[in-house]
């Protein structure tokens, strides 16, 4: 039977900690493994960084553009249209404060220290992170090609929007550039693909030097940053949309849960927003009783912009790379983070190992060590799986709120009839 890639991801990560541990304590001086081994992991290492740093700003602003291009639908749904996006927003805003704020009370990463422990062949230059009011002004770029050289972020997504908004404003006649940047959006998201199925073989190489030089700190540290960001979205899952839809809707937590049972595991398995739509539908139409207009709007919507998960996974795992290399965020600088990440979490591709682009996205913004890419896409598969639960999950919890605000709900109960007795509302 063929491997899927999260097993061959895991499969290359303990093989080269395996690897770097032997080196580091049995092989230690051998010019064969200290010259050899070792330089090949570095450079082979530093390839797959550099490849995932290839599609960072093309990603994001093709990825933006279509996003924008895909919410002039708001405007003909009106009511509905602005409750929906105006709830995947607030949603997304109390994900990213939480996030923030539980790392920069538990601090993930700290003690691991890992600067200097893999190669520094790509390293970034440490930027100040700028004041609000210099952060709003420089928003907007004098020299659009600057902004693409330097892979200056809010630049870019700012340019993106205008974009989207300049062809929105086309009406028909944006047609053809419509399509243009949809193909160009299905050609990054092909690419991205692409660049993770190597992934095995970049972390295999990448676990080699840090195995080389790791020691029971780093292992802890790493260990609890994914307890961290998995506690978070469990919590994010299982507790808080359940109870926001019992508050708002009258549905019990219970029967929320249950029925979002089916959507929960298949977005285990995929860690796909886009390829969990069908089943999101089903969930909301079927089970739960939500018009056909309310769901057939709002889940292909949310599957763009509603990646709640995704900020909780970027933000802290952001956080546990500063810490880990030694670059610590300060409290001064969590604003203009949390509104880069509710920036990028728009843009962020709902494909397995879009929230690596974007931890990569933040790191470059932050003048953060890339590196740090190495552990976040060693142990992204884990982190992916119950974020992109969490997106979705959000998506069934907004809908269904938007569908009782607007009376596009069944009146039967739905913690007191089977599911195979419901009956879908149109």
């Amino acid at each position: 039977m063929k491997k899927s890639l999260s097993g061959k991801i895991f499969a290359g990560l303990f093989a080269g900690l395996i690897i770097g541990t032997a080196i580091q304590y049995l092989f230690n001086g051998v010019t064969l493994m200290d010259t050899y081994v070792l330089g090949l992991a570095e450079g082979a290492g530093g390839m797959f960084v550099s490849l995932i740093k290839l599609l960072v700003v093309p990603l994001v602003y093709v990825s933006i553009v279509c996003g924008i291009v895909e919410l002039k639908d708001i405007t003909a749904f009106g009511r509905l249209g602005g409750k929906t996006f105006a709830l995947y927003i607030i949603n997304t805003i109390i994900a990213i404060t939480a996030a923030l704020t539980i790392g920069m009370i538990i601090q993930p990463g700290a003690g691991a220290n890992l600067a200097g422990t893999v190669t520094e062949a790509v390293q970034l230059t440490t930027t100040e992170t700028p004041d609000i009011f210099s952060l709003i002004v420089n928003i907007v770029p004098s020299n659009p090609v600057q902004a693409f050289a330097n892979g200056d972020m809010l630049q870019i997504i700012f340019m993106a929007i205008l974009t989207g908004l300049a062809i929105q404003a086309l009406d028909t006649r944006g047609g053809p550039a419509i399509k243009t940047f949809k193909m160009a959006n299905e050609i990054m998201m092909k690419l991205v693909g692409l660049v993770m199925s190597l992934a095995p073989f970049g972390v295999f190489a990448l676990m080699i030097q840090l195995g080389a030089t790791l020691d029971a700190n780093t292992l802890m540290s790493v260990a609890g940053y994914v307890a961290l960001v998995v506690s978070m979205l469990v919590f994010w899952i299982f507790f808080f949309y359940p109870m926001m839809v019992g508050l708002t809707t009258g549905i019990k937590p219970s029967a929320f849960l249950r029925h979002t049972r089916e959507q929960i595991l298949f977005s285990l398995s995929t860690a796909s927003s886009n390829a969990t739509i069908p089943v999101t539908m089903r969930t909301l139409t079927d089970k739960i009783g939500v018009s056909k207009s309310v769901a057939g709007f709002g889940v292909p919507l949310g599957a763009t912009m509603n990646m709640s998960g995704v900020s909780i996974y970027i933000a802290l795992a952001t956080l546990f790379v500063a810490n880990a290399f030694g670059q610590p965020i300060n409290s001064a600088d969590i604003f203009t983070l949390g509104l880069t990440i509710l920036l990028l979490s728009i843009g962020a591709g709902g494909v397995p190992g879009g929230g690596v682009v974007m931890v990569g996205v933040l790191l470059h913004q932050l003048g953060l060590p890339p590196e740090g890419l190495a552990i976040v896409a060693a142990v992204d598969r884990i982190n992916d799986m119950f974020c992109t639960s969490s997106n979705v999950v959000g998506d069934t919890a907004v809908n269904t709120i938007v569908a009782k605000s607007e009376n596009e709900i069944g009146s039967v109960e739905a913690d007191a009839e089977p599911q195979s007795e419901r009956v879908t509302v149109s």
